[in-house]
């Protein structure tokens, strides 16, 4: 996945006494967009060599108000933050497996791994699917698990893009609704010039997407990379391509999807 990113400079804030009078620089990434101020914004934070408690992680992300607060640590004492690697690649060890980011012109370009989901009969979920996508028809429903658990709806080629875009879901139900092993609901729909899924360019756009998460506190995600790993599987086989030019919502995405 390739996308222009706008970082901002931060205050510097101040740790707890009870670590020392040090700073530590936050920084604003916008991610999607090459305009400050816009894009989807999470807040990175550059640890170095301190070790922070699970609470002051918590303080630091709540005071930066976003929904996304990366922190990042130095391996070694030898390692720095600043990429000496001709290729511009740098790997980061995070929670999930290792994540390879690597600077391509004007882009970020991140190696995501393939997360394939399996169908499912609509009926064992239909009140959240209700509850998402309202009265639109259900062309087909999948589930993914390896990504902590992702519904994936379809909704008719024949839905246009201004009706997918006002589609309001009802957050109450959804949360009313849910099932243990739900994480987010990915909705998409196949793009075509016929129901209007183009840029303003009139490039056409492969599908469009939208991801609810109402239960971790974000009803809705502007763009969520993990569910780009789930539809990138599941167009690959539709559309048989390997490289896609999505849109998600409110980003256009550029993806390209390796076996």
């Amino acid at each position: 996945m390739e996308c222009p990113v706008v970082v901002h400079e931060g205050q510097k804030l101040n740790k707890m006494a009870a670590i020392g009078q040090k700073w530590v620089p936050l920084y604003q990434v916008d991610a999607f967009t090459d305009q400050p101020f816009g894009g989807n914004a999470a807040a990175v934070c550059l640890l170095g060599d301190e070790e922070l408690t699970d609470d002051h992680l918590q303080k630091i992300a709540a005071e930066m108000n976003q929904s996304e607060t990366a922190f990042i640590c130095k391996l070694s004492p030898q390692d720095d933050f600043i990429s000496k690697n001709p290729s511009s690649q740098l790997t980061f060890q995070t929670l999930s497996g290792d994540l390879f980011a690597r600077r391509e012109g004007d882009f970020i370009s991140l190696d995501l791994p393939e997360n394939k989901s399996q169908p499912q009969d609509g009926g064992k979920y239909k009140d959240l699917i209700k509850a998402t996508i309202g009265s639109f028809p259900v062309q087909e429903v999948r589930f993914c698990s390896s990504v902590g658990g992702d519904l994936l709806i379809r909704i008719p080629d024949s839905i246009t893009r201004e009706q997918f875009e006002k589609m309001t879901p009802d957050i109450q139900g959804m949360m009313a609704a849910h099932q243990e092993e739900i994480r987010g609901v990915i909705v998409t729909l196949k793009g075509s010039l016929e129901n209007g899924c183009v840029d303003d360019e009139g490039v056409q756009y492969d599908f469009v997407s939208r991801f609810f998460d109402p239960w971790s506190g974000l009803p809705e995600d502007p763009v969520t990379g993990s569910a780009h790993t789930v539809l990138a599987s599941y167009w690959a086989k539709e559309l048989g391509k390997t490289e896609f030019y999505g849109k998600f919502v409110y980003f256009d995405v550029v993806l390209y999807f390796h076996d």
